[in-house]
């Protein structure tokens, strides 16, 4: 006898192969799909929590500029109340400015694709 003890003609080597064929797929989509996306998961997760943070501490850092201005400057009192939040707003612009800016201008931009151009001759 060989390797196996059962035949090609014997009723069990279909089965037996059958399941080898299943429990084959189901390790490749786990190693394929699963493993995969469990990663991407991950990835998304500490930037959706990371994301968080750093919004929570801007705001925190907003929130004790404009508590900075309206407390320890003496410029801002009676009619200039309303500056500090103007400014503190002008503040809150910028880094939203700086943040869209570094999205659409990041590292992120950089792995596209390189933009198609078209060489004509300036003769013609």
């Amino acid at each position: 006898m060989g390797l196996f003890s059962r035949g090609k003609d014997s009723p069990g080597a279909l089965g037996a192969s059958g399941t080898d064929a299943f429990q084959l797929v189901v390790r490749y989509v786990k190693q394929e799909a699963l493993q995969p996306l469990q990663g991407i998961v991950r990835y998304v997760l500490f930037g959706v929590l990371g994301s968080l943070g750093i919004a929570f501490g801007v705001a925190l850092l907003l929130l004790g500029a404009l508590r900075i201005l309206q407390t320890e400057t003496g410029a801002f009192h009676g009619n200039l109340s309303w500056l500090p939040y103007v400014i503190v707003s002008a503040l809150a612009a910028a880094v939203i400015g700086l943040s869209v800016w570094r999205i659409t201008h990041g590292q992120a931009a950089r792995r596209g694709p390189a933009p198609v151009t078209n060489h004509k001759d300036e003769k013609e």
